[in-house]
């Protein structure tokens, strides 16, 4: 079974995937569970819901913190439960999940796993059945989860999950540790704004959508320079600065910017 769990607060676990260095999440209340993303496919999602099983029998709710493959095509392990999102996480796995079929399972054929790229393309979609429009609060029994939405940063529904009895966050992708933020199809423009809404949160811990859980001052170093990548689109959006200077002032590598221009171009607004 791929993943080892870390307790990072009392009844707050963090499955650590090798897959990805992928992050899902477990809060464990008096009488429910919230389970924090369901991983990239139906065998992945079995995987997370036997491992969740065999550290509590409490029933489960499901949150994705956005529609991307890896966070969401595991679902179906977990029915029926409810299934909360942002109110536009359900129209964009719509929308998106056969394109993430055709690339991921190209990808894992061209990386000689070929078992990974059928279990995607045989990964059934479930919707959301909860969307969130605004704070919502989910009672486990004697702890309330805070979903809030943070709008336009790695997608246009990202959603964070806040437990502020232990003083813990679930971002989704929008902290990312062991690898730059992943700007394709973002909204780098307004992604700092989103990130400055986790800070202002104070959490002691913040759980990334990958990598090793971190603290405030990580994520202060990370909204500098998606601040600064934000900055240098805008300066090539109004003319003031060519896109190979922006490429080299960058504090993420070249391919990485150049998706973040990109997303500029196609996602212009929010800034």
């Amino acid at each position: 079974m791929d993943g080892r769990w870390v307790e990072v607060a009392e009844g707050v676990l963090v499955r650590r995937h090798t897959e990805l260095d992928l992050n899902t999440g477990l809060v464990l209340g008096e009488t429910g569970c919230l389970v924090i993303d369901t991983r990239g496919d139906g065998v992945q999602g079995a995987e997370l819901a036997a491992a969740v099983r065999e550290v509590t029998p409490l029933p489960w709710r499901v949150v994705l913190t956005h529609a991307h493959f890896d966070h969401s095509f595991g679902s179906q392990a977990f029915e029926p439960c409810e299934i909360w999102a942002h109110e536009r996480c359900g129209p964009a796995l719509a929308a998106g999940a056969e394109a993430d079929r055709k690339a991921w399972s190209e990808y894992y054929r061209e990386q000689g796993r070929p078992s990974v790229a059928e279990a995607i393309q045989a990964a059934r979609i479930v919707p959301p059945t909860h969307p969130v429009s605004g704070p919502v609060e989910l009672d486990l029994g004697g702890r309330v989860a805070h979903l809030l939405p943070a709008e336009f940063g790695h997608t246009d529904h990202d959603l964070l999950v806040w437990l502020p009895d232990v003083e813990v966050v679930f971002t989704g992708d929008l902290v990312e540790q062991g690898a730059p933020p992943a700007f394709k199809g973002s909204w780098p423009l307004a992604w700092p704004t989103a990130v400055q809404q986790v800070l202002e949160l104070k959490p002691a811990v913040v759980v990334p959508g990958h990598g090793e859980p971190v603290d405030r001052a990580f994520v202060r170093e990370q909204l500098a320079e998606l601040s600064r990548v934000a900055e240098l689109c805008a300066e090539v959006g109004a003319g003031r600065l060519d896109r190979a200077a922006a490429l080299r002032k960058s504090p993420y590598p070249e391919d990485f910017t150049a998706d973040a221009l990109e997303s500029v171009r196609t996602n212009p607004g929010h800034a």
